[in-house]
């Protein structure tokens, strides 16, 4: 059995320990706590835009030679508007696609977004609880503060919506399309993920280095995890799950590192 297998079958393993499952319990109702009042101050803001919309419309027709013009105009209101979108198949297709998908893909971006920042909450008990059972031997140094947590969360936040903005003519290409929607939100994923357990268990100096000789094992694990979080709802409970894998990961070469300097 290599490394990688068996530092995954150790994660789930961990996993379904009764602490970690309380822990897998957390982010899901704070999250759901979170999505329910984000989901009634969006519902909010859109009722206030689209409280009216004035529907005009001319047609001409011609009786005995005689052109007559009709004039239409109304103005809908509240459910108004949805009965109009509704009132035709074309209108009915365009307004439940871009329902359904736009806001499908917005609770799923959300959805992650949101199971990311409580999970960071979360970390240092779930790696203290790892490092009790598997690695006594390896102290938790760490390195991160408060204010530093914030500030590089809010960097990385306004990476990732720059980004979004830069990959707009992207959208529009199929296929491409798939990469630019996602990568500005894994972009935000993999530097959440790996500061959030480097910098409760590594030396800054360790975490750099681990980054610079693992950096590519790092990202496609963190991939992995991110296309499993792409199945909805699954980020909320297997959050948990990410950090107990990437914290087997750290220890494993922070002990290595660590072993070679003495």
């Amino acid at each position: 059995m290599n490394e990688e297998t068996s530092i995954l079958t150790r994660s789930i393993r961990d996993l379904f320990t009764k602490k970690m499952l309380a822990y897998s319990i957390m982010p899901f109702v704070i999250s759901m706590i979170i999505l329910y009042i984000l989901f009634f101050i969006v519902a909010g803001m859109g009722m206030d835009q689209f409280t009216t919309m004035d529907i005009q419309s001319t047609q001409t027709t011609i009786q005995n030679g005689i052109p007559h013009t009709e004039s239409f105009q109304e103005t809908l209101a509240g459910t108004g508007i949805m009965k109009f979108l509704m009132s035709s198949a074309l209108t009915s297709w365009i307004a439940s696609f871009f329902i359904y998908t736009i806001g499908g893909l917005f609770v799923l971006y959300i959805s992650i977004f949101v199971a990311l920042l409580v999970i960071g909450f979360l970390t240092h008990n779930i790696l203290k609880e790892i490092q009790q059972r598997h690695y006594q031997n390896v102290e938790m140094i760490g390195y991160s503060n408060a204010a530093e947590s914030i500030f590089l969360t809010l960097k990385w936040i306004a990476v990732m919506l720059i980004l979004f903005l830069v990959f707009v003519p992207l959208y529009f290409i199929p296929l491409v399309n798939i990469i630019a929607f996602n990568f500005p939100l894994y972009y935000f994923f993999h530097k959440m993920m790996t500061y959030d357990v480097s910098s409760a268990i590594c030396t800054k100096e360790e975490a750099k280095k681990i980054s610079f000789f693992h950096g590519s094992t790092l990202r496609l694990k963190t991939l992995g995890l991110y296309l499993l979080s792409m199945i909805p709802f699954v980020v909320f409970f297997a959050s948990v799950f990410y950090v107990i894998y990437l914290g087997h990961s750290y220890f494993i070469e922070t002990k290595k590192l660590r072993n070679e300097e003495s």
